[in-house]
């Protein structure tokens, strides 16, 4: 509903916010709140987030992404449907300037290994935390699944990745040799 985005972006005045939001109490709650708040560093798409990712931006332009308690989809039948697979993945990882970050968040350690694991398998990212997983960022405020979840005595893991300002030799796809004939 729009709080913890206007916690972090009241607390970083000086960056600027782009946030895609279908549900539309949810994009009503953010206007409320950035209203109250005077808060003038947030746009809000209403609109799928991969939509826009796939037609309204261009590769290397944002500085940051979250994605913070992504529905985990719980039955092993509907992993599948998870938000956090390799192919938005690397969209994201485009999306990113070298050096930016992506920074995913979840209380379902199932999910917290899968994200690790497709995070860690993009090539454009490398993970900021020697551990795997990273402390919560100062930036982050306990959001109302954070709580939820550690009311119900879940964990909560954070993941954050950068974009590699290059890739290494070893991590650029090789050319198909020529077939012979």
């Amino acid at each position: 509903m729009g709080e913890a985005t206007a916690q972090i972006a009241a607390g970083k005045p000086e960056t600027n916010f782009l946030c895609c939001e279908v549900h539309t109490p949810g994009v009503g709650a953010l206007l409320k709140r950035i209203e109250e708040q005077n808060l003038v560093n947030i746009r809000i798409l209403q609109h799928d987030a991969v939509e826009v990712i796939d037609h309204m931006l261009a590769p290397g332009v944002l500085a940051g992404i979250h994605i913070f308690f992504p529905d985990p989809w719980h039955k092993k039948k509907h992993n599948k449907r998870r938000l956090i697979q390799a192919p938005l993945i690397a969209k994201l990882a485009a999306r990113l300037k070298p050096g930016g970050y992506l920074h995913c968040a979840t209380d379902w350690q199932p999910y917290a290994v899968q994200i690790l694991e497709v995070l860690s398998a993009e090539p454009m990212l490398a993970n900021t935390s020697p551990d795997g997983f990273a402390p919560r960022p100062d930036y982050r405020p306990l959001t109302k699944f954070e709580n939820r979840g550690i009311k119900l005595g879940h964990g909560v893991w954070d993941v954050v990745f950068e974009r590699r300002f290059q890739l290494e030799s070893s991590q650029l796809k090789s050319p198909r040799p020529p077939e012979e004939g």
